[in-house]
């Protein structure tokens, strides 16, 4: 008896339902009817395209506004101050590290060591041979000298040549790789 009752509610829900949808779509006729006899008005033009100003790039020799400025190697520093920008610049009698050989975005950070008190990370190059840099080490093709070394990154200070034979300062880092 419970079957049968709950068929008799289905069935009643369902003529209930189709009750409900046959008011039918008079009430859409008629507003479509109304919408038509609404005369229409006029569309305004579509604006004509402004050619777009052609501007020519003219400062591609000068200096990146965005880097700190670095003296240039026949700069004399005598009267400059120790340590300022213009003192800065690549150490021609430092032997080069290892890591030197390899552009810096091919070297992957692989983890971090740390042995009796100082950080170190460890590199990968594109022998899949391990390094360990830490503060002070070089690497890079750009005299990357590592100031940092984070649990996921290695960050560096490069000196970059610019087009008028000055050197420019720029950070870097090498990031702990995903695999």
């Amino acid at each position: 008896m419970t079957g049968n009752a709950a068929k008799l509610v289905t069935m009643l829900l369902a003529v209930t339902l189709l009750a409900a949808c046959e008011r039918g779509t008079s009430d859409l006729e008629r507003w479509v009817a109304d919408t038509l006899r609404t005369p229409g008005g006029e569309i305004d033009p579509i604006p004509p395209v402004a050619t777009p100003e052609v501007v020519t790039y003219v400062a591609f020799d000068l200096r990146d506004p965005f880097q700190r400025r670095v003296a240039r190697p026949d700069e004399p520093v005598d009267d400059v101050e120790e340590g300022t920008a213009a003192t800065i610049r690549p150490d021609a009698d430092r032997p080069r590290e290892f890591l030197e050989n390899f552009p810096l975005d091919t070297l992957r950070m692989v983890g971090t060591l740390e042995l009796e008190g100082v950080n170190f990370a460890l590199i990968r190059d594109n022998d899949n041979v391990i390094h360990r840099v830490s503060e002070g080490n070089y690497m890079g093709g750009n005299h990357g000298r590592v100031v940092r070394v984070r649990g996921d990154r290695v960050e560096l200070t490069e000196l970059v040549e610019d087009p008028r034979g000055g050197w420019t300062e720029r950070r870097a880092q090498v990031v702990m790789a995903d695999n």
